[in-house]
């Protein structure tokens, strides 16, 4: 009897619970249908797309380019069927595309700064060996000793040398720079310095030694330069040593965390410092990390906000010296009683979101799908038609993107994805898929699926600003618990690293005869 009664007051809840919010979202649809058209504006203000800044689209001066206007741009385009002709109005989609990002950053001069000491250094280094072999030829002449077949072949020796050297130097500090580091490299001003400290040597021995005592046995001098070129080189091969593959054998992994969403990575790195470190780490970042979204991070904050406001908290004494601390008491052991059947709303809240974008994402992919039956319509009929009479890829992806605009802005608004794409990146893919002969599949995966940071285009056209944050000093090696922090203006990069454990292996042998075995039959029978 008491499970009946338990059974049945569980059954009368949840028949009451589906009415009630049946009713809610019943009335809430007549509550909100008059009025959906004169509060578009206000109720849309934050699922705007934003318009690519590598690109902008200037605005149509006859059109009104309103708020609502640029909100609505995939409600009131004009859409191509199959018995429309080619030509359609393009006022309201040209009114789209305000730009919504912030000046570029200006290029700083000191970025340049090594580049510049590293062509003053190589230029140095070029001149010398050839300032040596100059020199007594100008100041001397009558003097030297003629210059035998032993010397000619030094000359041809040092001019591959030099050639070498050349290519070496070009191939290894003549690189575009990826990032201005916040100190100096250690290995690179060492080898700088140990350069500067090599070609002060040689002038100075060469001042004191040839151009004091005008030596006339230039076979000498010629090898004295070929000696010269020889360091550099070996000083280039250090060079290749301490800057390329000293830190090829991983040491430590680093564990890099997202600080709003919690996207985990795990990188293996050798011995590099904190700096060169935390570079690695924001190049790895723009292609394994997704594109970082704040719309999808505010739906607890507004959750939040939304108990806390609907919370309303009456003083029946009057008011007295302590009412802010008895109603501050009074909220949150009401938000305390709340936070049990918050889950149920949370459940409820995610189910429903998932069932939207479902919804959306089917609408999508049937109109993606017949706008590209349409395009291949057109290919057909323009092959009838004579050369000059073809349409352009870009003119046939103006064409049928309206038919599209809407599903596709309903579903970007469902997902937030509204502020990574703009019109004119999405016509500028769908132009790219026209032209490659691609699927719709091909054509949506780049908004159902969210990818890595570059491939959004807004964020490689602009030079981003991160912030090392670290106890020790940033040109201190990688150690075991080393932690720093990326700072960026929305998020964080928070990277530990850990040592790779010292790999044990053992052998054991197994012999070639131990794992046979024989079978053996009985022939008996039984009688």
């Amino acid at each position: 009897m008491d499970t009946d009664s338990i059974h049945s007051g569980y059954s009368h809840h949840s028949n009451r619970s589906r009415g009630s919010n049946k009713q809610s979202e019943r009335s809430s649809r007549d509550r909100h249908k008059p009025h959906s058209r004169d509060s578009s504006s206000r109720s849309d203000k934050n699922v705007t797309i934003s318009a690519s800044s590598v690109q902008p689209q200037p605005p149509d001066q006859s059109s009104a380019p309103t708020d609502a206007q640029d909100d609505n741009w995939g409600e009131t385009t004009t859409a191509v069927t199959g018995t429309s002709d080619h030509s359609l109005s393009q006022e309201d989609l040209a009114g789209f595309g305000k730009d919504t990002e912030g000046p570029v950053e200006k290029l700083n001069c000191i970025r340049f700064l090594p580049l510049a000491l590293t062509l003053f250094l190589g230029l140095l280094v070029l001149v010398t060996p050839l300032s040596f072999l100059v020199l007594p030829q100008l100041m001397w002449p009558e003097r030297l000793q003629t210059c035998g077949t032993a010397c000619e072949g030094l000359f041809l020796s040092l001019a591959f040398k030099l050639l070498i050297l050349l290519l070496a130097g070009w191939a290894l500090f003549m690189r575009p720079t990826r990032a201005s580091l916040p100190r100096i490299a250690v290995f690179r001003a060492l080898l700088g310095l140990l350069t500067l400290l090599l070609l002060l040597s040689y002038w100075l021995f060469f001042g004191v030694r040839i151009l004091d005592s005008q030596d006339d046995n230039y076979q000498g001098i010629v090898q004295f330069a070929v000696s010269l070129v020889d360091a550099l080189l070996f000083i280039h091969y250090l060079a290749v040593v301490l800057l390329e593959i000293r830190h090829l054998q991983p040491c430590f992994s680093l564990c890099v965390v997202r600080s709003t969403d919690g996207e985990t990575h795990h990188y293996n790195m050798g011995q590099l410092s904190i700096q060169r470190a935390a570079l690695v780490i924001l190049e790895h970042y723009y292609k394994d990390f997704t594109v970082h979204n704040p719309a999808l991070l505010t739906a607890a904050k507004s959750r939040a906000a939304k108990h806390l406001a609907g919370l309303k908290v009456y003083n029946v004494d009057g008011a007295g010296s302590d009412a802010a601390t008895a109603q501050s008491r009074a909220k949150m052991a009401a938000a305390a009683r709340q936070r049990d059947t918050s889950h149920n709303e949370l459940y409820y809240e995610e189910a429903e979101h998932d069932r939207r974008v479902r919804k959306r994402k089917a609408r999508l992919v049937v109109a993606v799908e017949e706008a590209f039956t349409h395009v291949r319509r057109l290919q057909d009929e323009e092959k009838k038609k004579p050369p000059g009479d073809e349409m352009d890829p870009r003119e046939a992806a103006q064409a049928i993107f309206p038919s599209m605009a809407r599903a596709l802005q309903k579903y970007l608004r469902t997902t937030r994805q509204q502020h990574c794409h703009s019109m004119d990146s999405i016509q500028a893919h769908l132009a790219f898929c026209i032209t490659n002969n691609m699927t719709p599949k091909a054509f949506l995966e780049s908004y159902l699926t969210a990818g890595p940071t570059m491939q959004y285009g807004r964020e490689s056209s602009q030079t981003r600003h991160w912030t090392l944050v670290s106890e020790a000093s940033v040109t201190s090696p990688l150690r075991h618990g080393s932690e720093f922090q990326l700072k960026s203006s929305d998020f964080s990069l928070v990277v530990t690293s850990k040592t790779i454990p010292h790999l044990k292996l053992s052998e054991e042998y197994v012999h070639p005869k131990s794992h046979k075995f024989v079978l053996q039959l009985q022939s008996e029978t039984s009688v």
